[in-house]
This record gives C-alpha cells, sequence and structure tokens, in this order.
C-alpha cells in the first residue's frame, strides 16, 4: 500500500508526504462545505490529483495526519497493491427521501465476490443514518461489517454535500467496497461521554423525530434543562446529545440533536429513537472525550495480525467542540495506540457508524470517535 497526503489551506498545498505517482489510487477528498461549491477548488484538486476515483465529502473539521484543520481541504490517496476497492454512489432524493431503500439500491449494485468490508460515506442533511444502515445490512453477508461517517458543515447544519467523481452536491451517499484476502480491517467506535439526571422514557417518536418524553413535549423538556443555553440551539445541543438505550438493546446509542421544530415541540436527531426507549442527557470532558478516542483505537488494535497502514477517523463535531483548542490530543490519543507509520485521515462529521465491540451488526453512532484500520 502506497499514500500520498496533502491539504490546501489558503491557497497553499501543503504536503505531509512525499510526493510521488501512484496507480489508480482511491482519492479521499475531506474538505469545508464552502470550499467544496468552489468549482475553482475542485478545479484544482483535480489538477493535483489527476486520477480518477474522487470521493468527496464534506466535514466540520478536517482531520490530516495528527494535525485537525478548519477551511481546508485534505486529501489522502491510497494506492492498493494486493487488494482492489469499487465504488457505487446514489441520491437520497432519488428515493423520495427513503434511507432504507437508498441503502437496499446501493448494496444491491456492490459485486459480492471476495468482499471484505465496506465504507459508507453519507450526506449528513436528509439521510436518517439508522435506516441508511438497516438498508444496507438487509442483505449483507454476515461476514461483511459497515463503518463510515455522516457529512458535517461546521456546526450550521445548513446542508451537507458528498459524491464520487461528479462535484459534490446535496443528497449523494457513497458506498466503497474493498476486496481481497490480503486485506486487514479492524474498527472500533468510543465516546467518552457520561449520562446525567433522571432516566426518562421516549412516548413518541416518528423514527429519527422525538416528539414527546414521558408524555410531555420533547423539546420543552430538554429546553428547561439547557437553561439560559437553550437561546443558543440548536448549536448548544451538540454539547449535551441524548443517551438512547432501545428497546430489545442492551448498549445505549448516543444521539445528537440536529435540529429543532419549535412548532411542533419536537427534536430531529442523527438516528432513530425509538418509542418506549429509555433517554438521558450526556456530558463530556476533555479528558473524558480524549480516554474514549484512547479507548477505540486500543479496541480496533486488538487482535490485528498486522500494524494498520491507514487508519480513517472519524469523530463527532460535538467533540471537536467542547475540546476546543485541545482537539487534537484525540488524535494524539490514537496515534499512541496505531504507531507512528500508519496514514491517519478523515474528518468530524454529524454521525459514526460502526459496529459495537464484540458485533459484526453497524450501528449510527453520535458523539464518538469511530476507527477503520486498514492494511494489506
Amino acid at each position: 500500500m502506497k499514500t500520498v497526503q496533502a491539504y490546501k489551506k489558503d491557497n497553499s498545498w501543503i504536503y505531509l508526504t512525499d510526493m510521488q505517482a501512484l496507480n489508480n489510487p482511491l482519492v479521499l477528498v475531506f474538505g469545508n462545505r464552502y470550499l467544496l461549491e468552489d468549482t475553482t477548488v475542485i478545479d484544482d484538486i483535480r489538477k493535483e490529483f489527476p486520477y480518477e476515483h474522487l470521493v468527496f465529502g464534506s466535514t466540520s473539521g478536517e482531520i490530516a495526519g495528527e494535525n485537525v484543520i478548519e477551511n481546508s481541504i485534505a486529501i489522502t490517496a491510497i494506492e492498493f497493491e494486493k487488494s482492489s476497492f469499487v465504488i457505487k454512489r446514489d441520491n437520497i432524493l432519488s428515493h423520495n427521501k427513503n434511507a432504507v431503500e437508498l441503502g437496499k439500491a446501493l448494496y444491491e449494485q456492490m459485486p459480492k465476490e471476495n468482499l471484505k468490508h465496506l465504507f459508507v460515506l453519507s450526506e449528513g442533511s436528509f439521510v436518517n443514518g439508522s435506516s441508511l444502515i438497516a438498508g444496507l445490512e438487509d442483505n449483507v453477508f454476515k461476514n461483511v461489517c459497515i463503518t463510515g461517517g455522516m457529512c458535517g458543515d461546521d456546526a450550521r447544519f445548513e446542508k451537507t454535500l458528498a459524491s464520487y467523481k461528479e462535484n459534490p452536491k446535496e443528497g449523494e451517499v457513497v458506498l466503497i467496497g474493498f476486496y481481497g484476502d490480503t486485506l486487514e480491517i479492524t474498527f472500533a467506535s468510543v465516546g467518552g461521554w457520561q449520562p446525567f439526571g433522571p432516566e426518562r422514557i421516549i412516548t413518541k417518536s416518528e423514527g429519527n423525530i422525538l416528539y414527546e418524553i414521558d408524555g410531555k413535549p420533547a423539546l420543552n423538556l430538554y429546553k428547561k434543562y439547557l437553561g439560559d443555553k437553550a437561546e443558543e440551539l440548536p448549536q448548544a445541543s451538540l454539547l449535551y446529545p441524548l443517551n438512547v438505550t432501545i428497546p430489545g438493546k442492551e448498549v445505549p446509542v448516543v444521539r445528537t440533536i440536529l435540529n429543532i421544530d419549535n412548532d411542533a415541540q419536537s427534536m430531529i436527531l442523527a438516528g432513530d429513537a425509538p418509542e418506549e426507549s429509555l433517554v438521558q442527557l450526556m456530558m463530556a470532558t476533555v479528558d473524558g472525550i480524549a480516554d474514549g478516542a484512547n479507548k477505540a483505537a486500543l479496541y480496533a488494535m486488538h487482535n490485528r495480525k498486522t500494524m494498520p497502514q491507514v487508519a480513517l477517523l472519524i469523530s463527532c463535531v460535538g467533540r471537536k467542540l467542547v475540546m476546543n483548542q485541545r482537539v487534537e490530543e484525540e488524535i494524539e490519543q490514537v496515534k499512541e495506540m496505531i504507531g507512528d507509520t500508519t496514514t491517519i485521515t478523515g474528518f468530524y462529521s454529524y454521525g459514526e457508524m460502526a459496529p459495537f465491540v464484540n458485533s459484526n451488526f453497524c450501528e449510527l453512532h453520535n458523539q464518538t470517535m469511530t476507527l477503520t484500520l486498514i492494511s494489506e
């Protein structure tokens, strides 16, 4: 495996590796949404990396090496020497915003022979991440796992962009299939947030829209907890996500509030929160988040036969806001576990996708550090 990594900031290209020509690489382009909307920037990317398989995704911050960057374009080109990849794309707007059907259609397109792993890069505005995963896993081979993330737009929540080959646009979901017996791919997802306050019951919800908790309007109850910070919604919700224990599941998931509807007194979450689920507020410290990143790397490295050559890091925008000037500490925690020779790339997201530890079934997470470690 060969990699070339660079980022563009303030109209200058900064290379983190030696420049070299690659043979038919997978090129991951993570960047600020405004920059990805600029056709002159896209033209410059294509000139600097004149390859076929460019995958674009907007972010809430870019990860390149040990660096967490903002208002930039971070590019990692990966040449697979012993294995291969296939990329498919579809648009949620072509499926009447039905993420389950989109997931099914995407997986149907993917060749199945020797499929080792699936990585999904989803737009983060229209897609219900839980439903997308349900569609992808509907007929998935039991030994094929899914990881990935949902694109971001800093803390604006205006719109997100993604694409494969084409210029970035709204509604796109990109699925990358990795193939070959030489591949070793491991993963993990850990948060580091702590629940607080009383445990309540979701009494009315529909998909990822939360209407009532304990029979009371959800948004009104949430605002009471936030106090003065309620004036800063929906951005303030990134600091106080929900801990949701879904009926029939032992391990809770974290749900970020993406938007609010004052008229309906409801909250739009990044994933499903079914009725009868138990729910609590959560909060975090910088040290707790950094420790979560360390544990994620520890779990992802457990029982690996080879050292990872590429690490794909998807971390939540809420973690970035809490850590602020110390945000690179969670990247440092990961690097300590995976070693100095691994190419690290990724972005801050509106949702992370990975199975729980000791499971093959993917879940949508929020407020976690999610790692996908690849070697061949």
